[in-house]
């Protein structure tokens, strides 16, 4: 189908949600004008990747799909040098790459990137757009995705629009939320809750060249802008479409549920940000259907799941699994899996054709949004509960080996979140730096078997560079006075390239963890029921510390059982079916009352009649 047939097609729609929202038909005549000037922009190759993936709107949800997040400058440098690399993230089975924010920024203003100053140049020390484009190009022809984070809630204070605003241009003002005393600004306040209460607290700065009071929900240098303002979506959606030019695949909708601010509100998931979301959905397929949307959207279960819209009116194509994050780390320090498996059913029963990307860690803290009042049921209270975890995950607590530092600790709320990398939290650091054994054993068999289980979920599993070879936290961070304050740089370390050497050597850390990893990804590839079509759903051990999960498509099944716990278990499942075989191992044996050893896992496969 081409632009004209697309456009005509789905036009009455976007006009109608448009014109609810802002009334304005001279906005909307320039909103379809511009779209189709992006459209004539699209190279060719990049058109014809748009009708492959329309005829194949499911493209991206086979099981080889796997991700790897990084940041380019902690990866390789600059851009060329990602290019360079990408013989290693084919060796990692990576065909989806998560660019970490690159475009430019303040030095030192940047909340990791996402305070952006320009969204068509690039940070020059990490090239150019025309670097981006390149790398697009060779990325699409070995097969590889391309992501990157569109930072739509908020700019730098460094943006073109705020530079003018700050002068008192009533024109770029109305871009943001500005207000000359702090009455509005007080009652914002009474609703909408903060962030970063330690860091960053309230959501309104002061801006003495302006001399008005201005919304910053996230860090005083990134100004929430006013979507309200039709101007606003227009130039946006503008930046959007150019970014998409570049060869971007995936568009990481950043912070989505704050993006609409209503007084009175919380300010966040409100109606009218899915009308924005499902307007960016209508707009890229009329323009570039070869690219997805990704909803960032760190929430409870009940407020994520909107996000994809509906059959007939979808707006993000895949969302993060973030809960599900959340529990399986508590699950680690509990060794208790009966709320992971509460929320691997919820997932589970919704519609196939959702799609989650799930993870163990991101760039982000761990924020502890379980599902507290299923877990009082099971005697653990909210704050307790949260102070045990941090302590756990520092090594504080629970017999822990884990290491790592909270974030946004605040005394008031007695409230904070955690950092720290993968391996770290699985006790890798620890056992290395006591050059104990057994302990680093153990802590290689728990950090496998919580890949193996995000594997065996519904989605796409993405990884965090570095986590395939075990690297461990950077304690660097604390030396640089521009990071020193954020803790999350901790898990954000400099890939190790040396350590990257070592993984041909079968007994070293990085050589047991990557190849483990590799098997389960060539397994995942393999294995029909690994499908995104399969049905997922969770097996009753009648053993706390272990969980069961079953996977079935056109008549093969796969069940993964998984011991949290450090001392061995037996997993009470009675699945009197007949024989299955251990992917891993290859051993024969009965899927009924199954001995697992601590921290170990199992793929059996139903045996063929």
């Amino acid at each position: 189908m081409d632009f004209k047939s697309r456009l005509v097609e789905r036009v009455d729609e976007l006009k109608w949600l448009y014109m609810e929202l802002y009334n304005n038909s001279s906005m909307f005549a320039e909103l379809i004008e511009k779209i189709e000037v992006f459209y004539n922009k699209r190279e060719a190759y990049l058109k014809k990747i748009d009708e492959k993936r329309e005829a194949d709107p499911e493209w991206y949800k086979g099981n080889d799909m796997l991700g790897m997040m990084l940041y380019i400058d902690n990866f390789a440098g600059n851009i060329k040098g990602v290019e360079e690399k990408l013989d290693y993230i084919e060796k990692c089975n990576v065909n989806y790459i998560h660019l970490m924010p690159f475009l430019d920024t303040p030095e030192g203003r940047s909340d990791g990137g996402y305070a952006v100053s320009d969204f068509r140049k690039v940070r020059p020390d990490l090239g150019k757009m025309a670097d981006l484009s390149h790398l697009s190009k060779v990325c699409h022809k070995k097969n590889i995705n391309l992501c990157m984070d569109f930072v739509m809630n908020h700019t730098s204070e460094d943006h073109e629009w705020a530079v003018k605003a700050r002068k008192g241009d009533g024109e770029y003002m109305s871009r943001y939320f500005f207000y000359d005393s702090d009455y509005i600004p007080k009652k914002y306040d009474e609703t909408v809750p903060q962030v970063f209460p330690t860091s960053a607290p309230g959501n309104f700065t002061w801006c003495e060249e302006a001399r008005h009071y201005v919304m910053t929900t996230f860090y005083p240098y990134q100004w929430d802008l006013n979507y309200k303002n039709p101007r606003v979506f227009n130039e946006m959606m503008y930046n959007f479409l150019f970014l998409a030019n570049q060869g971007i695949d995936v568009m990481r909708l950043d912070a989505v549920p704050y993006i609409w601010k209503e007084l009175y509100t919380t300010c966040r998931n409100l109606p009218h940000v899915h009308t924005l979301v499902r307007m960016m959905r209508i707009i890229g397929e009329i323009v570039c259907p070869g690219v997805l949307l990704l909803g960032e959207v760190v929430m409870e279960p009940s407020k994520v799941v909107p996000y994809f819209g509906t059959v007939d009116k979808p707006e993000c194509h895949m969302l993060y699994n973030v809960t599900t994050m959340a529990t399986t780390w508590h699950t680690v320090a509990t060794r208790d899996v009966r709320l992971l498996k509460k929320q691997l059913d919820s997932v589970n029963a919704l519609p196939k054709q959702y799609t989650f990307l799930n993870y163990l860690r991101c760039h982000d803290d761990i924020g502890w949004g379980l599902d507290y009042p299923t877990l009082l049921n099971y005697g653990m209270q909210e704050v307790p509960h949260k102070r045990y975890l941090n302590d756990y995950f520092r090594g504080y607590a629970g017999n822990s080996n884990s290491r790592g530092e909270l974030y946004n600790d605040d005394p008031v709320t007695q409230d904070a979140r955690f950092c720290g990398t993968t391996a770290s939290m699985c006790g890798v650091e620890r056992a290395g730096f006591e050059a104990d054994k057994d302990m680093m054993t153990q802590a290689i068999h728990l950090d496998v078997m919580l890949h193996a289980y995000m594997f065996m979920q519904s989605g796409i599993p993405v990884i965090y560079s570095g986590d395939e070879i075990g690297q461990v936290n950077d304690y660097s961070y604390k030396k640089d006075p521009k990071k020193a304050a954020d803790s999350r740089y901790i898990h954000r370390g400099k890939m190790d390239w040396k350590a990257a050497e070592k993984i041909d050597v079968s007994n070293s850390v990085q050589g047991r963890i990557f190849n483990a990893l590799n098997q389960l990804e060539e397994i995942r590839k393999q294995e029909k029921a690994f499908d995104s079509k399969a049905d997922t759903w969770t097996l009753e051990t009648w053993t706390k510390e272990v969980l069961a999960i079953g996977r079935y498509l056109d008549g093969e099944k796969i069940i993964g059982i998984f011991n949290f716990s450090e001392n061995d278990q037996t997993a009470w499942i009675n699945e009197d079916d007949g024989w299955y075989t251990d992917l891993i191992s290859g051993k024969k044996m009965l899927a009924k009352g199954v001995d697992i050893p601590a921290y170990s896992f199992y793929y059996l496969k139903k045996d063929e009649v």
